[in-house]
């Protein structure tokens, strides 16, 4: 009999990554694994969500909670509630989630108060900074799961030193946890898709910009969206850079984002930001376009943890828009620059990283079959 697997999705970075193990279901458990997907509506524009799945077909949701926005205490509320009930329904074998979103977190709690296994795809991965709610959503998710896959040496050093047992080969439950290092189901993807994108994106051209010729950047985190000041200095920061270098500012943005620029930055700086010709504010844009817009990019800038890995997958250098970083691999092997909202470590990480040419890029990562790898040890726990 198959084993019933309820995958939980709901932000775009989750939709992306649902796609390596549901690629590697396809090709590799069709016969012993079913997956049901559940979306939570947590993120319901369009441009967010439905073009990830028609782009990497994704099979459409079993089930859709629709929650849409709102407090993380509302958000969370909906998302168990509705889990909940799907889970009494299908009664599944187990109930899997990636990364440190409230639609993780939600799962987490709606699988674990009805004794339903939990698979924690991401596991281990820690900024140290418990201000930030994907911290706390990513501690809390590790502590209640049966099986923890983390994609990094780091993670799984991060695990050990919480108290789990990293190299038990006990027989996993949630009082004794299977912990695995797999490699990351991102770079799975970086790897299928990649030749895809080359085919199919046709972001540079309607764009009109070279390879090369500018600067890639994302802002999403509260952190820097809703404090005027580090929205301020970051917006500055990428003008000097971007002008400095003679480059031009390619900014998929937040439609949440975009609508706090004119209430958010001052009149100087959004008047800069609207009428010159070196920031080009973009709609959020499909992963082929963002796959295609990372490795024809000079220079990354993002706040985004996803991106900061795309950019070493892709081999190009990265500003990080935080004090901290969960993959703190690729800023210790100086792929990467921490500098916060800072504008002057923002304006000398930037040029610095521009004019590098030293950079080396060590397998991190995995071998690009961490899908695989996680449906094996499913299976394995499941019997």
């Amino acid at each position: 009999m198959k084993k019933k697997i309820i995958t939980i999705i709901g932000a775009r970075p989750q939709i992306i990554k649902a796609s390596a193990f549901s690629r590697a279901v396809k090709n590799h458990f069709h016969d012993q694994i079913e997956e049901i997907l559940v979306h939570t509506g947590q993120h319901y524009d369009e441009n967010m969500s439905d073009v990830f799945f028609s782009e990497m077909g994704i099979p459409q949701p079993n089930y859709n909670l629709a929650v849409g926005s709102g407090s993380h205490g509302a958000q969370t509320g909906k998302m168990t509630e509705g889990l909940e009930q799907i889970f009494l329904s299908e009664k599944p074998d187990a109930v899997l989630v990636y990364g440190d979103t409230n639609s993780t977190i939600a799962g987490a709690l709606a699988a674990t108060k009805i004794h339903i296994p939990l698979i924690h795809v991401e596991a281990g991965l820690r900024s140290f900074n418990k201000s930030m709610p994907e911290e706390i959503n990513r501690i809390c998710c590790d502590h209640m799961s049966t099986l923890l896959f983390t994609p990094t040496q780091t993670g799984l050093t991060n695990l050990a030193s919480e108290g789990f047992d990293t190299k038990s080969t006990k027989k996993a439950h949630i009082d004794q946890p299977g912990v695995y290092l797999c490699g990351d189901v991102m770079y799975d993807n970086s790897l299928y898709f990649s030749n895809v994108s080359d085919s199919k994106s046709t972001i540079l051209s309607e764009l009109e910009i070279n390879s090369n010729e500018y600067i890639l950047s994302t802002i999403h985190r509260d952190s820097n969206t809703d404090i005027a000041e580090n929205l301020e200095n970051i917006f500055k920061g990428l003008i000097t850079v971007a002008e400095t270098a003679n480059l031009t500012v390619i900014l998929p943005l937040h439609p949440r984002t975009k609508s706090k620029l004119e209430s958010t930055l001052s009149k100087d700086v959004y008047d800069q930001v609207i009428s010159n010709n070196v920031i080009k504010i973009i709609p959020p844009a499909g992963f082929l376009d963002i796959i295609a817009l990372e490795k024809n990019a000079r220079l990354i800038i993002t706040d985004s943890g996803g991106l900061q890995k795309e950019a070493y997958f892709f081999k190009k250098p990265c500003l990080i828009l935080r004090p901290q970083t969960e993959w703190i691999e690729i800023v210790e092997n100086g792929n990467a620059e921490l500098v916060g909202a800072d504008y002057s470590k923002i304006v000398e990480g930037g040029l610095r990283l521009l004019n590098r040419t030293d950079f080396t890029y060590p397998s991190l990562y995995g071998d690009g079959k961490a899908a695989e790898f996680i449906g094996n040890k499913i299976l394995e726990t499941l019997s």
